[in-house]
């Protein structure tokens, strides 16, 4: 089981867009997430008439690292590690390590 899932609200914590929120829209690897609206780089597409897409300058999200990122705590209002727990029912479940709230329902 990962810390980090896709559709996770997380905050950055490092980096140039350290305080930013967003939704995890892909997990590439144990190492790596796209976060929607961070890390953004400006790309030069050169034009290809065949597929139809123009050229010029657009944005394109990149990946960034798992330990740049943690998850967004409504209570806390701010980041929180994440820890696990089996439950008497015997699902193991993510929690948060500060209020030991249980993160998925």
């Amino acid at each position: 089981m990962q810390k980090i899932k896709k559709g996770d609200d997380v905050m950055v914590i490092t980096g140039k867009d350290k305080g930013k929120r967003g939704t995890v829209l892909k997990v590439l690897d144990k190492d790596h997430v796209i976060v929607e609206n961070i890390n953004i780089a400006r790309k030069h597409q050169k034009a290809n008439p065949q597929a139809g897409e123009p050229g010029g300058i657009v944005d394109k999200v990149m990946p960034i690292q798992v330990s740049n990122v943690a998850l967004y705590n409504p209570q806390k209002g701010g980041p929180d590690r994440v820890g696990f727990k089996i439950l008497e029912d015997g699902r193991k479940v993510r929690v948060f390590k500060s209020d030991g709230e249980v993160v998925d329902v």
